[in-house]
Protein backbone atom coordinates (compact mmCIF):
# COMPACT_ATOMS: atom_id res chain seq x y z
CA UNK A 1 0.00 0.00 0.00
CA UNK A 2 1.48 3.35 -1.05
CA UNK A 3 2.37 6.14 1.34
CA UNK A 4 0.37 9.36 1.76
CA UNK A 5 1.50 12.66 3.25
CA UNK A 6 -1.27 14.93 4.50
CA UNK A 7 0.38 18.33 4.62
CA UNK A 8 -0.36 21.63 6.35
CA UNK A 9 -3.61 20.72 8.12
CA UNK A 10 -4.68 21.77 11.59
CA UNK A 11 -3.89 18.48 13.32
CA UNK A 12 -6.12 17.80 16.33
CA UNK A 13 -5.20 14.73 18.39
CA UNK A 14 -7.10 14.90 21.70
CA UNK A 15 -5.22 11.98 23.25
CA UNK A 16 -1.93 13.90 22.96
CA UNK A 17 -3.49 17.36 23.49
CA UNK A 18 -2.14 18.25 20.07
CA UNK A 19 -3.74 21.13 18.19
CA UNK A 20 -1.30 22.66 15.74
CA UNK A 21 -0.58 22.99 12.07
CA UNK A 22 1.36 19.96 10.92
CA UNK A 23 1.87 16.99 8.65
CA UNK A 24 0.90 13.35 9.00
CA UNK A 25 2.51 10.51 7.08
CA UNK A 26 0.78 7.19 6.57
CA UNK A 27 2.14 4.05 4.96
CA UNK A 28 1.38 0.33 4.86
CA UNK A 29 -1.93 1.08 6.50
CA UNK A 30 -0.40 2.67 9.60
CA UNK A 31 0.39 6.13 10.92
CA UNK A 32 4.12 6.55 10.34
CA UNK A 33 4.73 10.10 11.49
CA UNK A 34 3.13 13.22 12.95
CA UNK A 35 5.04 16.51 12.91
CA UNK A 36 4.40 20.21 13.42
CA UNK A 37 7.61 21.07 11.55
CA UNK A 38 6.96 21.68 7.84
CA UNK A 39 9.03 19.39 5.64
CA UNK A 40 10.25 17.19 8.49
CA UNK A 41 8.37 14.17 7.14
CA UNK A 42 9.89 13.23 3.79
CA UNK A 43 7.32 12.33 1.17
CA UNK A 44 9.65 10.00 -0.78
CA UNK A 45 7.19 9.50 -3.60
CA UNK A 46 4.13 9.51 -1.36
CA UNK A 47 0.82 10.92 -2.57
CA UNK A 48 0.54 14.44 -1.13
CA UNK A 49 -2.81 15.72 0.12
CA UNK A 50 -2.92 19.44 0.89
CA UNK A 51 -4.66 20.07 4.19
CA UNK A 52 -4.36 23.85 4.48
CA UNK A 53 -7.52 25.34 5.97
CA UNK A 54 -8.76 21.94 7.09
CA UNK A 55 -8.76 19.89 10.27
CA UNK A 56 -7.12 16.49 10.35
CA UNK A 57 -8.55 14.36 13.14
CA UNK A 58 -8.38 10.74 14.21
CA UNK A 59 -11.11 8.84 12.40
CA UNK A 60 -14.50 9.76 13.86
CA UNK A 61 -16.24 7.04 15.90
CA UNK A 62 -20.01 6.79 16.43
CA UNK A 63 -20.81 4.42 19.34
CA UNK A 64 -24.56 4.24 18.71
CA UNK A 65 -25.93 3.23 15.31
CA UNK A 66 -28.59 0.81 14.09
CA UNK A 67 -27.60 -1.19 11.01
CA UNK A 68 -30.77 -3.36 10.95
CA UNK A 69 -29.04 -6.49 9.67
CA UNK A 70 -30.00 -9.24 10.31
CA UNK A 71 -33.76 -9.01 9.91
CA UNK A 72 -34.60 -5.62 8.38
CA UNK A 73 -32.25 -5.28 5.42
CA UNK A 74 -34.83 -3.20 3.53
CA UNK A 75 -34.03 -0.36 5.97
CA UNK A 76 -30.25 -0.70 6.18
CA UNK A 77 -27.56 -3.32 5.80
CA UNK A 78 -24.19 -3.55 7.46
CA UNK A 79 -22.62 -2.62 4.11
CA UNK A 80 -24.89 0.37 3.42
CA UNK A 81 -24.59 1.63 6.99
CA UNK A 82 -20.80 1.34 6.85
CA UNK A 83 -20.81 3.29 3.58
CA UNK A 84 -23.04 5.96 5.13
CA UNK A 85 -20.57 6.23 7.99
CA UNK A 86 -17.70 6.89 5.58
CA UNK A 87 -19.76 9.54 3.76
CA UNK A 88 -20.25 11.30 7.09
CA UNK A 89 -16.59 11.10 8.11
CA UNK A 90 -16.89 8.18 10.53
CA UNK A 91 -14.23 5.50 10.22
CA UNK A 92 -15.76 3.33 12.95
CA UNK A 93 -19.21 2.69 14.36
CA UNK A 94 -20.69 0.50 17.08
CA UNK A 95 -23.95 -1.17 16.05
CA UNK A 96 -26.80 -1.88 18.43
CA UNK A 97 -28.24 -5.36 19.07
CA UNK A 98 -31.95 -4.68 18.40
CA UNK A 99 -31.93 -6.70 15.20
CA UNK A 100 -34.03 -9.77 14.35
CA UNK A 101 -32.72 -11.98 15.84
CA UNK A 102 -31.10 -9.85 18.53
CA UNK A 103 -27.31 -9.89 18.78
CA UNK A 104 -27.38 -12.02 21.93
CA UNK A 105 -24.98 -14.90 21.08
CA UNK A 106 -21.32 -14.97 19.98
CA UNK A 107 -22.12 -16.35 16.51
CA UNK A 108 -24.12 -13.21 15.67
CA UNK A 109 -21.27 -10.98 16.82
CA UNK A 110 -19.06 -12.96 14.43
CA UNK A 111 -21.67 -12.51 11.67
CA UNK A 112 -21.60 -8.72 11.95
CA UNK A 113 -17.81 -8.61 11.94
CA UNK A 114 -17.63 -10.82 8.85
CA UNK A 115 -20.20 -8.75 6.93
CA UNK A 116 -18.37 -5.55 7.83
CA UNK A 117 -15.03 -6.95 6.73
CA UNK A 118 -16.51 -7.99 3.40
CA UNK A 119 -18.02 -4.52 2.92
CA UNK A 120 -14.57 -2.95 3.30
CA UNK A 121 -15.84 0.44 4.45
CA UNK A 122 -16.05 1.74 8.04
CA UNK A 123 -15.02 -0.55 10.85
CA UNK A 124 -18.06 -2.01 12.61
CA UNK A 125 -17.90 -2.98 16.26
CA UNK A 126 -20.79 -4.59 18.15
CA UNK A 127 -22.70 -3.92 21.32
CA UNK A 128 -24.16 -7.23 22.44
CA UNK A 129 -27.56 -7.64 24.03
CA UNK A 130 -27.40 -7.84 27.83
CA UNK A 131 -30.43 -10.12 28.10
CA UNK A 132 -31.75 -12.89 25.88
CA UNK A 133 -33.72 -11.37 22.99
CA UNK A 134 -33.46 -8.05 24.85
CA UNK A 135 -36.48 -9.18 26.90
CA UNK A 136 -35.00 -8.26 30.28
CA UNK A 137 -35.75 -11.64 31.79
CA UNK A 138 -32.70 -13.87 31.28
CA UNK A 139 -29.03 -12.96 31.11
CA UNK A 140 -27.39 -13.27 27.71
CA UNK A 141 -23.92 -14.91 27.52
CA UNK A 142 -22.13 -11.63 28.14
CA UNK A 143 -18.68 -13.08 28.83
CA UNK A 144 -18.78 -15.27 25.70
CA UNK A 145 -19.86 -12.33 23.53
CA UNK A 146 -17.09 -10.20 25.02
CA UNK A 147 -14.60 -12.88 24.00
CA UNK A 148 -16.13 -12.81 20.50
CA UNK A 149 -15.44 -9.07 20.30
CA UNK A 150 -18.50 -7.29 21.69
CA UNK A 151 -17.18 -3.96 22.95
CA UNK A 152 -20.19 -3.00 25.10
CA UNK A 153 -23.60 -4.29 26.16
CA UNK A 154 -27.10 -2.84 26.01
CA UNK A 155 -30.72 -3.76 25.42
CA UNK A 156 -31.06 -0.56 23.39
CA UNK A 157 -34.57 0.00 22.15
CA UNK A 158 -35.76 -1.25 25.52
CA UNK A 159 -34.80 -0.55 29.09
CA UNK A 160 -33.90 -3.23 31.61
CA UNK A 161 -36.89 -2.52 33.85
CA UNK A 162 -36.05 -4.94 36.67
CA UNK A 163 -33.66 -3.48 39.23
CA UNK A 164 -32.54 -6.98 40.22
CA UNK A 165 -31.68 -7.88 36.63
CA UNK A 166 -30.00 -4.52 36.14
CA UNK A 167 -27.76 -5.15 39.13
CA UNK A 168 -26.72 -8.55 37.75
CA UNK A 169 -25.98 -7.06 34.33
CA UNK A 170 -23.81 -4.32 35.83
CA UNK A 171 -21.85 -6.89 37.84
CA UNK A 172 -21.19 -9.15 34.86
CA UNK A 173 -20.29 -6.26 32.54
CA UNK A 174 -17.84 -5.02 35.18
CA UNK A 175 -16.25 -8.48 35.41
CA UNK A 176 -16.02 -8.64 31.60
CA UNK A 177 -14.43 -5.20 31.46
CA UNK A 178 -17.19 -3.80 29.25
CA UNK A 179 -19.42 -0.75 29.47
CA UNK A 180 -23.17 -1.02 29.84
CA UNK A 181 -25.19 1.42 27.74
CA UNK A 182 -28.66 2.12 29.09
CA UNK A 183 -31.74 3.02 27.08
CA UNK A 184 -33.32 4.91 29.98
CA UNK A 185 -37.08 4.49 29.74
CA UNK A 186 -39.27 3.42 32.66
CA UNK A 187 -41.90 1.51 30.64
CA UNK A 188 -44.88 2.02 32.96
CA UNK A 189 -44.47 5.80 32.55
CA UNK A 190 -44.35 5.75 28.76
CA UNK A 191 -47.24 3.47 27.84
CA UNK A 192 -49.12 5.14 25.00
CA UNK A 193 -46.58 7.95 24.78
CA UNK A 194 -45.40 8.97 21.31
CA UNK A 195 -43.88 12.40 21.92
CA UNK A 196 -42.81 14.69 24.73
CA UNK A 197 -45.50 15.26 27.36
CA UNK A 198 -46.31 18.95 27.11
CA UNK A 199 -48.23 21.67 25.36
CA UNK A 200 -47.47 20.46 21.83
CA UNK A 201 -48.65 16.92 22.58
CA UNK A 202 -51.84 18.28 24.13
CA UNK A 203 -52.48 20.48 21.09
CA UNK A 204 -51.96 17.55 18.72
CA UNK A 205 -53.99 15.15 20.85
CA UNK A 206 -51.05 12.72 21.12
CA UNK A 207 -49.94 10.60 24.05
CA UNK A 208 -47.31 12.24 26.21
CA UNK A 209 -43.93 10.75 27.19
CA UNK A 210 -42.60 12.47 30.33
CA UNK A 211 -38.94 13.24 30.91
CA UNK A 212 -39.14 11.68 34.36
CA UNK A 213 -39.32 8.26 32.67
CA UNK A 214 -35.68 8.76 31.70
CA UNK A 215 -34.59 10.41 34.89
CA UNK A 216 -35.79 7.76 37.36
CA UNK A 217 -33.97 4.97 35.50
CA UNK A 218 -30.70 6.91 35.47
CA UNK A 219 -31.00 7.66 39.18
CA UNK A 220 -31.80 4.01 39.95
CA UNK A 221 -28.90 2.67 37.91
CA UNK A 222 -26.36 5.06 39.39
CA UNK A 223 -27.39 3.97 42.87
CA UNK A 224 -27.14 0.30 41.90
CA UNK A 225 -23.73 0.85 40.38
CA UNK A 226 -22.14 2.61 43.35
CA UNK A 227 -20.87 -0.63 44.85
CA UNK A 228 -20.17 -2.26 41.47
CA UNK A 229 -18.20 0.32 39.50
CA UNK A 230 -19.19 -0.76 35.98
CA UNK A 231 -18.63 1.75 33.19
CA UNK A 232 -22.21 3.03 32.94
CA UNK A 233 -23.35 5.09 29.96
CA UNK A 234 -26.68 6.79 29.30
CA UNK A 235 -27.67 6.73 25.66
CA UNK A 236 -29.39 9.61 23.81
CA UNK A 237 -29.90 11.88 26.82
CA UNK A 238 -32.99 14.05 26.27
CA UNK A 239 -33.79 15.62 29.65
CA UNK A 240 -32.07 18.57 31.29
CA UNK A 241 -32.62 16.93 34.67
CA UNK A 242 -30.76 13.84 33.46
CA UNK A 243 -27.81 16.11 32.67
CA UNK A 244 -27.90 17.34 36.27
CA UNK A 245 -27.93 13.75 37.56
CA UNK A 246 -24.91 12.87 35.42
CA UNK A 247 -23.10 16.03 36.49
CA UNK A 248 -23.48 15.15 40.17
CA UNK A 249 -22.45 11.51 39.66
CA UNK A 250 -19.34 12.45 37.69
CA UNK A 251 -18.40 15.05 40.32
CA UNK A 252 -18.62 12.25 42.90
CA UNK A 253 -16.13 10.22 40.89
CA UNK A 254 -18.52 7.58 39.58
CA UNK A 255 -17.69 5.92 36.21
CA UNK A 256 -20.72 7.46 34.51
CA UNK A 257 -21.09 9.07 31.09
CA UNK A 258 -23.82 10.24 28.76
CA UNK A 259 -24.26 11.00 25.08
CA UNK A 260 -26.07 13.67 23.11
CA UNK A 261 -27.50 13.20 19.63
CA UNK A 262 -27.81 15.88 16.92
CA UNK A 263 -31.61 16.00 17.05
CA UNK A 264 -31.76 16.57 20.81
CA UNK A 265 -29.26 19.41 20.45
CA UNK A 266 -31.10 21.20 17.62
CA UNK A 267 -34.80 20.30 17.64
CA UNK A 268 -37.65 20.64 20.13
CA UNK A 269 -41.04 18.97 20.28
CA UNK A 270 -42.34 21.78 18.06
CA UNK A 271 -40.79 19.82 15.18
CA UNK A 272 -43.64 17.31 15.61
CA UNK A 273 -46.20 19.96 14.62
CA UNK A 274 -48.33 18.89 11.69
CA UNK A 275 -47.87 15.29 12.82
CA UNK A 276 -44.40 15.22 11.30
CA UNK A 277 -43.31 11.62 11.74
CA UNK A 278 -39.73 12.45 10.71
CA UNK A 279 -39.47 14.11 14.14
CA UNK A 280 -40.77 11.06 16.02
CA UNK A 281 -37.84 9.65 17.95
CA UNK A 282 -37.15 7.65 21.11
CA UNK A 283 -36.59 9.35 23.53
CA UNK A 284 -38.71 12.19 22.20
CA UNK A 285 -37.63 15.69 21.29
CA UNK A 286 -38.22 17.86 24.32
CA UNK A 287 -38.26 21.56 25.19
CA UNK A 288 -35.96 24.47 24.46
CA UNK A 289 -34.91 24.37 28.12
CA UNK A 290 -33.89 20.73 27.81
CA UNK A 291 -32.01 21.48 24.60
CA UNK A 292 -30.12 24.33 26.27
CA UNK A 293 -29.29 22.10 29.24
CA UNK A 294 -27.81 19.49 26.91
CA UNK A 295 -25.61 22.07 25.20
CA UNK A 296 -24.47 23.30 28.61
CA UNK A 297 -23.81 19.70 29.66
CA UNK A 298 -21.57 19.18 26.65
CA UNK A 299 -19.76 22.44 27.38
CA UNK A 300 -19.02 21.60 31.04
CA UNK A 301 -18.17 17.93 30.42
CA UNK A 302 -21.27 16.38 31.99
CA UNK A 303 -22.02 14.95 28.53
CA UNK A 304 -18.77 13.46 27.22
CA UNK A 305 -19.81 11.56 24.08
CA UNK A 306 -21.66 12.44 20.88
CA UNK A 307 -23.60 9.72 19.05
CA UNK A 308 -26.14 9.84 16.25
CA UNK A 309 -28.55 7.03 17.20
CA UNK A 310 -28.75 6.49 13.42
CA UNK A 311 -32.10 4.68 13.09
CA UNK A 312 -33.19 3.89 9.50
CA UNK A 313 -36.82 3.24 8.53
CA UNK A 314 -38.54 2.89 5.19
CA UNK A 315 -40.58 5.69 3.63
CA UNK A 316 -43.72 3.54 3.89
CA UNK A 317 -43.27 3.11 7.63
CA UNK A 318 -42.75 6.81 8.20
CA UNK A 319 -45.81 7.59 6.02
CA UNK A 320 -48.12 6.05 8.63
CA UNK A 321 -50.07 8.22 11.06
CA UNK A 322 -48.04 9.60 13.95
CA UNK A 323 -49.15 6.93 16.44
CA UNK A 324 -48.36 4.10 14.04
CA UNK A 325 -45.06 5.36 12.61
CA UNK A 326 -41.84 3.96 14.10
CA UNK A 327 -39.51 5.98 16.30
CA UNK A 328 -36.17 7.05 14.85
CA UNK A 329 -34.23 9.15 12.35
CA UNK A 330 -30.98 8.76 10.45
CA UNK A 331 -27.95 10.92 11.08
CA UNK A 332 -24.58 9.50 10.07
CA UNK A 333 -24.15 11.54 6.90
CA UNK A 334 -25.05 14.96 8.30
CA UNK A 335 -24.10 14.68 11.99
CA UNK A 336 -20.77 16.47 11.80
CA UNK A 337 -22.27 19.66 10.38
CA UNK A 338 -25.15 19.52 12.86
CA UNK A 339 -22.80 19.12 15.82
CA UNK A 340 -20.80 22.07 14.50
CA UNK A 341 -23.93 24.21 14.33
CA UNK A 342 -25.21 23.26 17.79
CA UNK A 343 -21.90 23.34 19.65
CA UNK A 344 -19.17 25.22 17.77
CA UNK A 345 -21.15 27.92 15.99
CA UNK A 346 -23.05 28.55 19.24
CA UNK A 347 -19.77 29.13 21.08
CA UNK A 348 -20.34 26.29 23.54
CA UNK A 349 -17.10 24.48 22.63
CA UNK A 350 -14.29 24.70 20.09
CA UNK A 351 -13.30 22.30 17.34
CA UNK A 352 -10.66 20.73 19.60
CA UNK A 353 -13.32 19.58 22.06
CA UNK A 354 -15.74 18.58 19.32
CA UNK A 355 -13.10 16.28 17.83
CA UNK A 356 -12.51 14.73 21.28
CA UNK A 357 -16.25 14.06 21.71
CA UNK A 358 -16.25 12.25 18.37
CA UNK A 359 -13.01 10.30 18.76
CA UNK A 360 -11.11 9.59 21.96
CA UNK A 361 -14.08 9.89 24.32
CA UNK A 362 -16.29 7.22 22.65
CA UNK A 363 -13.16 5.09 22.07
CA UNK A 364 -12.46 5.15 25.81
CA UNK A 365 -16.07 4.25 26.55
CA UNK A 366 -15.83 1.16 24.35
CA UNK A 367 -12.31 0.20 25.40
CA UNK A 368 -10.87 0.69 21.92
CA UNK A 369 -8.04 3.17 22.48
CA UNK A 370 -5.36 0.47 22.69
CA UNK A 371 -6.60 -0.81 19.33
CA UNK A 372 -5.89 2.57 17.80
CA UNK A 373 -9.46 3.90 17.61
CA UNK A 374 -9.70 7.63 18.32
CA UNK A 375 -5.94 8.19 18.31
CA UNK A 376 -3.04 9.27 16.13
CA UNK A 377 -0.43 7.07 17.76
CA UNK A 378 2.57 6.16 15.64
CA UNK A 379 2.04 2.59 14.48
CA UNK A 380 -1.74 2.71 14.96
CA UNK A 381 -4.08 1.94 12.04
CA UNK A 382 -4.24 4.96 9.72
CA UNK A 383 -7.89 5.85 10.35
CA UNK A 384 -8.15 9.59 9.69
CA UNK A 385 -10.79 12.18 8.88
CA UNK A 386 -10.02 15.43 7.03
CA UNK A 387 -12.62 18.11 7.70
CA UNK A 388 -13.32 21.41 5.99
CA UNK A 389 -14.95 23.43 8.82
CA UNK A 390 -16.09 26.16 6.41
CA UNK A 391 -17.51 23.97 3.65
CA UNK A 392 -21.12 25.03 3.00
CA UNK A 393 -23.53 22.42 1.72
CA UNK A 394 -27.18 21.39 1.70
CA UNK A 395 -28.39 18.23 3.40
CA UNK A 396 -30.09 16.16 0.72
CA UNK A 397 -31.23 12.81 2.08
CA UNK A 398 -32.03 11.58 -1.45
CA UNK A 399 -28.26 11.51 -2.06
CA UNK A 400 -27.36 9.57 1.08
CA UNK A 401 -25.55 6.25 0.94
CA UNK A 402 -27.99 4.97 3.57
CA UNK A 403 -30.91 2.93 2.25
CA UNK A 404 -33.33 5.09 4.26
CA UNK A 405 -34.32 8.75 4.00
CA UNK A 406 -35.98 9.50 7.36
CA UNK A 407 -33.99 12.65 8.10
CA UNK A 408 -35.73 15.68 9.67
CA UNK A 409 -32.83 17.90 8.58
CA UNK A 410 -33.41 17.35 4.86
CA UNK A 411 -32.94 20.67 3.04
CA UNK A 412 -30.99 22.39 5.83
CA UNK A 413 -28.16 24.68 4.76
CA UNK A 414 -25.15 23.74 6.91
CA UNK A 415 -21.42 24.25 7.22
CA UNK A 416 -18.58 21.79 7.94
CA UNK A 417 -18.02 18.53 6.09
CA UNK A 418 -15.65 15.59 6.07
CA UNK A 419 -13.88 15.78 2.72
CA UNK A 420 -11.48 12.83 2.90
CA UNK A 421 -11.45 9.65 4.96
CA UNK A 422 -8.81 6.95 5.35
CA UNK A 423 -9.44 3.56 6.97
CA UNK A 424 -6.38 1.40 7.47
CA UNK A 425 -4.55 3.72 5.07
CA UNK A 426 -7.11 3.31 2.27
CA UNK A 427 -8.67 6.55 1.06
CA UNK A 428 -12.37 5.74 1.07
CA UNK A 429 -13.67 9.30 0.70
CA UNK A 430 -12.09 11.76 -1.70
CA UNK A 431 -12.81 15.47 -1.96
CA UNK A 432 -14.29 16.76 -5.21
CA UNK A 433 -14.05 20.43 -4.13
CA UNK A 434 -17.60 21.59 -4.84
CA UNK A 435 -21.09 21.04 -3.47
CA UNK A 436 -22.28 20.03 -6.91
CA UNK A 437 -19.62 17.34 -6.68
CA UNK A 438 -19.65 16.37 -2.98
CA UNK A 439 -16.94 14.13 -1.52
CA UNK A 440 -17.32 10.71 -3.08
CA UNK A 441 -16.72 7.25 -1.73
CA UNK A 442 -14.11 5.31 -3.67
CA UNK A 443 -15.10 2.03 -5.28
CA UNK A 444 -11.76 0.27 -4.98
CA UNK A 445 -12.39 -2.84 -2.95
CA UNK A 446 -9.19 -4.61 -3.94
CA UNK A 447 -7.71 -4.46 -0.47
CA UNK A 448 -9.78 -5.94 2.32
CA UNK A 449 -9.07 -4.97 5.85
CA UNK A 450 -9.75 -6.68 9.13
CA UNK A 451 -11.01 -5.20 12.37
CA UNK A 452 -8.57 -2.87 14.15
CA UNK A 453 -5.59 -4.84 15.35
Amino acid sequence: MGATLIRGARVIDPERNRDSTGDVLIGDGLIRGVSNRPGELAANGAEVVEGEGRILAPGLFDPHVHLREPGAEQKETIASGAAAAIAGGFTSVCCMPNTRPALDVPSLIDFVHLKAERAGMARVFCAGAATVNRAGEELAPIAAMARAGAVAFTDDGDCIASAAMMGRVLQICACAGRAFMQHAQEPSLTSGGVMNAGVVAARLGLGGWPAVAEEVIVERDIRLNRAIGCRYHVQHVSSGTTVDILRQARAAGQPVSGEASPHHLLLTDEACAGYNTQAKVNPPLRTAADMAALVKGVADGSISVLATDHAPHTAAEKARDFNGAPFGMIGLECALALYARALVDSGAIGWDRLVALLTIEPARLCGLVERGVGTMRIGAPADLTLIDPQRKWTIRSAEFASLSRNCPFDGWEVRARATDVWVGGRRLLRDCCAESNPPRRTSDQSTRRTQAA
